[in-house]
């Protein structure tokens, strides 16, 4: 018992610690948690931990983050993606194999070794990626989207590496094989012994089983636990869920991820589906940073130092091969620029399954001990390297190439008292209020996509990227009365914001800001005409919540009123304290001064309420 509480205080404290640093120097939780495992290695070592166990165990993160995914994907959009999923998953799978086949060969390896090479590393890594692109709001983006096809094909694909794995098998080379690995997942397989006819028939039942339980057995067993009306026991009823599917997807020598993705899609209509998803997260959070742990703490650096010019170079070759694949079918697929770049920057690692497949391999006598050894630094080694090119596609790639590539930008034939960069969800609609009270306007957006939309319903757009200072100056900035700053990414509006200041003073701003510490950062800019973009819909949410507690709509006004009038004399007198130096939530005299308004303020503001409240006899 006392191990078990060292284990696992130490797997948390080194979560605990590691994740937020990396965090705040904006490296993301994953490589955090990567680092943490690395840091924490000879502790585990020292306390005879088997890291690979504990890492089997917690791969079950990735099949309860598939099911939260299936939950949020309806059956009618994941059929709208069968072309992604067809074209951009199966070439990718495809070409990445002959490609890494090719090299392994040109290494002089035997054809079946090299082959099964190929497959391996043709996988990437499920948890890291879904993980980082729904950490950063991607997924459902055209890139990640793309992202997700290949790793779904990739997961099926997992099924036939098993079964040809065995058929490569060189015994004369390298032995009988040590074990015969015992399915995809070093579980039992009761498909092993069958005929492949009936095995086939066997996981297209287990998968059948699957689609009739989440219709016809979920929702009853819900509602007779929703029944107790006791919140452990529909959390104990979800984990049931999710364990059981994976365990006969596991039986029938499948991927419980997959299984567990499938059951979730069907489920996604479900009335329980907010509710199962609220009662997994928490055990998904934790287990996915479990295993990104155990990755990092898995690393054999005394193996890794003897070879590490080897593992560097077949680490570089591998993801410079899948980069170029991936670059290769989304261009061909039609993904530009961001889309483009974000789809081939996230896969070209090794993946978590590569792990299994390598010991299956050495089991079936496909690749020599040393080999596998090799292999498994390289996967490794790949899997850490991945943050790090998140990072090259948020702060380089994101801003800067993806912006000044492809297509050209427009031509500006004309010059308008008024700007507006961005024409999405709020520039769009400050350029028809502008428009409709008889506003010349010159509205730029470098999303081509959007513009096309647009210009079908006649909407004229100029393609470009606003924050060029060519490009303003084309449009006509020195003679502009106003900017209206409608972008959505915050660095793009504080480069646009400060640069307009600086250089053209005579022309007024008004600047969409993202949250409250953005409204101050805009402030210490210069920009004196900031909005908040939730600012007005949180006050009428406020005014609907006045109505809803009895308040005529006259007092819901009125009090919601007051309190807006209260904030705005707020805001200025805060902003001026903030500095661009510190962060935010460290800055003492602006968190001093905020405290002191509160409390000067709050009973002001109490007394309007109750005057607003008598003064319509509530």
């Amino acid at each position: 018992m006392t191990s078990f509480l060292i284990l696992a205080f130490v797997l948390l404290i080194a979560g605990v610690v590691a994740v937020p640093l990396a965090s705040r120097f904006g490296l993301g939780s994953v490589l955090g948690y990567l680092l943490a495992g690395m840091a924490i290695s000879p502790l585990l070592g020292a306390l005879r931990v088997d890291v690979e166990a504990l890492q089997v165990f917690a791969e079950f993160g990735v099949v309860m983050m598939l099911f939260i995914i299936g939950l949020e994907m309806e059956p009618k959009r994941l059929w709208a993606m069968r072309g992604k999923l067809l074209g951009l998953g199966g070439g990718q799978v495809l070409l990445t194999t002959l490609a890494i086949t090719g090299i392994a060969l040109l290494d002089a390896q035997p054809w079946q070794t090299a082959l099964a090479i190929g497959m391996v590393l043709a996988l990437s890594s499920t948890a890291i990626i879904m993980q980082t692109l729904t950490e950063k709001n991607l997924l459902k983006s055209e890139g990640g989207e793309a992202s997700f096809s290949v790793l779904l094909v990739q997961d099926v694909a997992v099924i036939p590496i098993l079964a040809l794995l065995p058929l490569l098998a060189m015994p004369d080379l390298y032995g009988s094989g040590a074990a015969h690995g015992g399915g995809g997942h070093g579980g039992i397989d009761l498909t092993e012994p069958m005929p492949v006819w009936l095995a086939a028939v066997s996981r297209i039942a287990a998968v059948a089983a699957v689609i009739a339980i989440g219709i016809f057995a979920i929702r009853p067993l819900f509602r007779y636990i929703a029944a107790a009306n006791l919140r452990e026991l529909f959390t104990a009823a979800a984990l049931v869920v999710v364990i059981g599917i994976a365990l006969l997807m596991s039986l029938v020598g499948l991927s419980p991820a997959l299984g567990a993705f499938v059951a979730g899609v069907v489920l996604a209509t479900s009335e329980y589906r907010h509710e199962l998803e609220s009662d997994i997260d928490p055990f998904k959070g934790l287990l996915l940073g479990l295993f990104f742990i155990t990755v990092g703490a898995g690393i054999d650096f005394a193996l890794a130092s003897e070879m590490w010019g080897s593992v560097l170079f077949w680490a570089a070759i591998i993801i410079a091969a899948k980069f170029a694949v991936l670059l290769s079918v989304g261009w061909l697929y039609g993904l530009r620029r961001q889309a483009l770049w974000l789809f081939a920057l996230s896969l070209p690692q090794a993946g978590e399954f590569a792990f299994v497949l390598i010991a299956f391999a050495v089991g079936n006598s496909v690749f020599p001990a040393a080999l596998a050894d090799l292999l498994l630094l390289v996967v490794a080694l790949t899997m850490l390297v991945t943050p790090l090119l998140f990072i090259l596609y948020d702060k380089v790639i994101a801003h800067a190439l993806c912006e000044g590539e492809g297509r050209e930008a427009d031509t500006i034939e004309e010059e308008n008292p008024v700007i507006i960069a961005g024409r999405g969800r709020v520039g769009g609609i400050v350029d028809r209020m502008l428009q409709a009270a008889g506003y010349s306007t010159t509205v730029i957006d470098y999303d081509s996509k959007q513009l096309e939309i647009g210009r079908k319903f006649g909407f004229r757009t100029y393609f470009g990227d606003a924050t060029r200072p060519d490009l303003l100056h084309s449009a006509g900035i020195e003679k502009a009365k106003l900017l209206v700053v409608a972008l959505d990414e915050r660095e793009q509006i504080d480069r646009l914001v400060k640069h307009v200041i600086q250089n053209h003073p005579q022309v007024h701003v008004t600047a969409r800001a993202i949250d409250r510490n953005h409204v101050y950062v805009l402030w210490a800019y210069g920009c004196r005409d900031v909005i908040r973009e939730t600012y007005d819909s949180s006050l009428r949410m406020g005014r609907s919540a006045y109505e809803a507690l009895g308040m005529t709509r006259q007092q819901a006004m009125a009090a919601k009123d007051a309190f807006e009038d209260m904030d705005r004399k707020f805001m200025p007198e805060v902003a001026n304290l903030y500095r661009l130096d510190i962060p935010y939530d460290e800055n003492e005299p602006l968190m001093a001064r905020v405290k002191e308004l509160r409390k000067d303020w709050d009973p002001v503001l109490r007394e309007q309420m109750d005057a607003i409240l008598k003064r319509e006899g509530h």
